[in-house]
């Protein structure tokens, strides 16, 4: 899950491991490989351009983040890549991306209105003639929030050998299809030998496909493909991804 508690530097240390390498990294990945330029958009540790530029992609790839601590690991990792502090607000290009992606949820939190619009202009701008967009967004019909609660603990091992356990619990979230589409709860990190547990809260929207595509179409954005899962398997009212291919018109 996406979390602005990965600011902190010991703690954006541990996502490549808090998220290892999965289905949908592999689903962007063949993307990345097909486009000369790419922009990816929140792009935290920089997974997925970090794999593409070590397997020889000799285009332009672009890593936008508003966590420098994040950015902090992708450089470490993988210098050949522009890695670039900011987000769609600030930075902001002008038709020079073949691809652009939010990877790992992170359309998510673009929570407000107005918030998710200027985003999806600064995408569309970004954009060249026939670009394409794609991102990824929970189905909320899915309710995977339901399944974030205390008891189940993520342990993960930092390189000098601490043990870290990560816990969810849900604050808000909607009981019932008229009961709004944002999703509050805290994540907290335990680690050994630290002064205390370190808590973030964060916000998620969970849209459906059909606000999803009243938003794009409004930011001259057309939808040309939707998956359920990353086997891109057909979208349906209980897949668990609404997995999103839009085209700029």
């Amino acid at each position: 899950m996406v979390d602005h508690s990965f600011a902190d530097l010991s703690l954006a240390a541990l996502y490549d491991s808090l998220n290892p390498w999965g289905p949908g990294d592999d689903f962007y990945l063949g993307l990345v490989r097909d486009a000369g330029a790419v922009l990816d958009v929140g792009c935290g540790t920089g997974q997925v351009l970090r794999r593409a530029r070590g397997e020889g992609h000799g285009g332009r790839l672009v890593g936008l983040d508003p966590a420098a601590a994040m950015l902090v690991q992708a450089r470490r990792a993988e210098p050949g890549v522009e890695w670039v502090l900011g987000d769609l607000r600030t930075r902001l290009w002008e038709a020079e991306f073949e691809l652009v992606v939010m990877t790992g949820h992170a359309f998510q939190v673009l929570v407000g209105d107005e918030e998710l619009r200027a985003a999806l202009r600064a995408v569309r701008g970004a954009l060249a003639p026939g670009g394409r967009f794609v991102f990824e967004t929970r189905n909320p019909a899915a309710r995977a929030w339901e399944a974030w609660t205390p008891d189940r603990v993520r342990e993960v091992t930092t390189p000098d050998g601490a043990v870290v356990r990560v816990r969810h619990e849900v604050l808000s979230a909607p009981a019932g299809d008229r009961d709004g589409d944002r999703v509050t709860f805290t994540e907290t990190f335990a680690g050994e030998g630290w002064d205390g547990d370190r808590v973030s809260t964060t916000t998620l929207r969970f849209l459906g496909a059909r606000a999803l595509g009243d938003f794009l179409t409004e930011a001259g954005l057309t939808v040309v493909e939707q998956f359920g899962d990353w086997g891109r398997t057909a979208l349906s009212p209980t897949a668990p991804e609404i997995i999103t291919v839009a085209e700029r018109t």
